[in-house]
């Protein structure tokens, strides 16, 4: 009998230990699923990214997601991110006034300031335009730190590829990333202006960090082309099945980033009338929308056949705001005497047709490629351009206002501290001094 209830304590005993034991392995299991304890990313995920999980970086943007559709949970125009948010547009938000804002390069500091952006030089006399900063409605984006950039710059190469607003972006960045130096001899032209001019590429080398920020001349990124018609005449053409033939320039770089836009409003290209050719065919009308998104997927097979994106990272920079009254460029546009921005959302041009066009190409692309979308964040800022003060001493007298432009320093400080805002998101990928 002794031995019967010895056995059925023993049991009894054994039966509820392991009971105990499954309730505690449920009870860890459960805490360690929801106890997540990898390292926060430090600010909200840029446009273009997909959510990934904690600690774990997202790809660069996927040509099929643009800045201009994602938004945070709350909606484009909330204002403020939920605790929360998978993704951010850091296009979608506004200028804001901030009295003790240094630009990131003092006016009249950097050299390397081309005159025609010049503003300071050439005689502007107000300042206000220099104390509003870019801020996106729903995150947060890291202040522009040229010495963080150089150091994950380090041995590598970034070309600029468009046009004169491409080489305002490239210009803003040498000047920020130069500012950041010490020693300001360190920063030197590998190429000088004469030759910038006449062959279309300029390049600076940070010699501390064997690095090196580029830019060359292409327009349309499409070649321009020249042929004798039957009489002997010489003729231009746009050769919208043919990359212009700096490629091999650039086509190896670590990071290039691509624009075209303002030339397609060129004189020669907005009647579209024997102007554009595919092969030996001449069009004798093209629309230019469909001429533009020909040039694009021409630049789009290019870059999905001939970069290696494992190495290089492409950007595109979407089209940058103009904003001439009373005109065009070359029919009495101006915009002189604008000193504050557009601050209502209602009053902004609408949504250009270019950027659509490019957004449906860069959907169809196998190649990630990093959507620069600044198109509405230039639209509010009226006051940034040179306007009159595009030479010194011009001051309105004769010549034509430059409304498409920007100061230096200026609006496309603000571009570049984005594109640093990717390269802090994405260090690991693209290297961490």
């Amino acid at each position: 009998m002794d031995t019967l209830s010895n056995l059925s304590e023993s049991k009894t005993h054994y039966f509820f230990t392991i009971i105990f034991t499954l309730i505690l392995l449920i009870f860890f299991f459960f805490f360690s699923a929801s106890d997540d304890t990898s390292p926060a990313i430090s600010y909200r995920s840029l446009p273009g990214h997909l959510p990934s999980p904690p600690n774990r970086l997202p790809p660069v943007f996927p040509g099929a997601r643009f800045a201009s559709k994602l938004v945070s949970r709350n909606g484009a125009n909330s204002g403020r991110a939920e605790e929360k948010m998978d993704s951010c547009d850091v296009f979608d938000g506004r200028w804001v006034v901030d009295q003790d804002l240094d630009p990131f390069y003092k006016q009249g500091s950097c050299p390397f300031v081309d005159d025609a952006f010049n503003c300071f030089k050439n005689g502007r006399p107000d300042s206000d335009y220099l104390k509003l900063k870019w801020k996106p409605h729903a995150c947060e984006i890291p202040r522009f730190n040229g010495l963080k950039m150089l150091k994950m710059l380090r041995g590598k190469r970034m070309v600029f590829v468009g046009d004169s607003l491409n080489r305002n972006m490239w210009e803003s960045l040498v000047c920020s990333l130069r500012a950041s130096l010490v020693d300001k001899t360190r920063v030197f032209e590998v190429s000088d202006r004469r030759q910038f001019r006449s062959q279309g590429f300029y390049s600076f080398k940070f010699k501390d960090f064997n690095c090196s920020i580029d830019f060359i001349k292409s327009p349309f990124l499409v070649q321009e082309w020249k042929f004798s018609d039957k009489a002997g005449t010489r003729r231009e053409t746009l050769r919208l099945d043919m990359m212009e033939g700096s490629y091999d320039k650039y086509y190896d770089a670590d990071f290039i980033v691509f624009n075209t836009g303002h030339w397609w409003t060129h004189q020669k290209t907005f009647k579209g009338k024997n102007y554009f050719q595919e092969g030996d065919h001449i069009y004798t009308k093209l629309e230019v929308a469909e001429a533009y998104k020909r040039a694009l997927s021409t630049w789009a097979r290019w870059v999905d056949s001939n970069i290696n994106s494992t190495r290089t990272t492409v950007f595109f920079r979407g089209y940058s705001a103009s904003h001439f009254k009373g005109g065009q460029w070359n029919s009495g546009g101006s915009c002189d005497g604008e000193t504050k921005p557009i601050t209502n959302e209602a009053h902004l041009a609408p949504y250009p047709w270019m950027m659509r066009v490019l957004e449906s190409v860069l959907s169809q692309m196998k190649t990630k490629v990093i959507y620069l979308n600044i198109t509405k964040m230039t639209d509010y800022r009226k006051d940034g351009h040179p306007s009159v003060f595009r030479q010194a001493g011009s001051m309105g007298r004769g010549g034509f206002q430059d409304c498409s432009h920007w100061c230096l320093p200026g609006v496309p400080d603000y571009w570049n501290e984005v594109l640093y805002a990717v390269l802090v998101k994405n260090q690991r990928k693209f290297g961490r001094d």
